[in-house]
């Protein structure tokens, strides 16, 4: 039996598909653009990385050593903001709002001229992920941003510089989620709940992906592809593409 729209699981599902479907007809552009960015990075030897503190952290995990993703992303971690496991949790958030911080992180990170970076922050109003943004480019590299660009018109930056994300980068997809991050409200409920903001990054930067490794093929290149390690021969494959590309992967050291 499937759920009932008008239950709080089915209205949930229904908002999250409504969000993917405006994702789909407003950003398709900006995720080609995006998709074809990564692939001339790869082609031109540089190196992915991917950041995100908190749960915007999820979404680039998902795209790190992951079976019919690319073997060339790596995670870019700021210790205590990667996600819920630091203790208190809330610690993390504070992280997030320390000035110095990502500059300091990237500046002992691989990150060099000609890689390309994917800053994840639901807000983007923070002063971790607009420095991380603003000091990759410094550094010379490439910059795609995922927010919900609705933050910057109705909040503000607590980046010392009164900028946000969307400000420093070279593409920006727009995950179209409300200020709040909450999809339902019920009468009974005193708070808005259910938040979509994972569901819809994940979704748009595993599109970016599908786009890069078509982009690579047609380009008459081997997309750099994982496989799943639980088919056969899905081992043996992995070990020949982290051969081929051992210098540009770095959660193997």
């Amino acid at each position: 039996m499937g759920l009932d729209g008008g239950t709080a699981g089915g209205r949930f599902l229904d908002a999250a598909i409504g969000l993917l479907e405006r994702v789909r007809d407003d950003e398709g552009e900006s995720i080609t653009a995006a998709g074809e960015l990564i692939a001339d990075t790869v082609v031109a030897g540089g190196r992915l990385f991917a950041f995100g503190a908190g749960h915007s952290s999820l979404a680039a995990q998902d795209l790190v050593y992951r079976a019919g993703g690319l073997a060339l992303m790596n995670l870019l971690a700021v210790p205590g903001a990667v996600g819920v496991d630091v203790m208190p949790a809330t610690l993390g958030s504070a992280l997030e709002r320390v000035d110095g911080l990502a500059t300091a992180v990237l500046d002992s990170s691989p990150l060099r001229a000609g890689d390309l970076l994917v800053v994840i922050s639901l807000s983007g109003r923070n002063a971790l992920p607009v420095e991380m943004a603003s000091h990759a480019r410094e550094l010379g590299a490439k910059v795609i941003g995922v927010t919900s660009v609705a933050y910057a018109t109705e909040t503000t930056s607590r980046h010392s510089s009164g900028t946000f994300l969307k400000d420093h980068c070279d593409l920006v997809l727009d995950s179209k989620i409300a200020v709040g991050d909450a999809e339902l409200t019920l009468d009974t409920i005193p708070a808005p709940f259910a938040p979509a903001s994972t569901v819809v990054t994940s979704a748009i930067l595993q599109s970016v992906m599908a786009t890069a490794a078509a982009s690579l093929a047609d380009r008459g290149v081997e997309p750099p592809l994982l496989r799943s390690g639980n088919v056969d021969g899905g081992l043996d494959w992995n070990d020949r593409v982290m051969r081929e590309y051992g210098d540009r992967i770095f959660y193997l050291r």
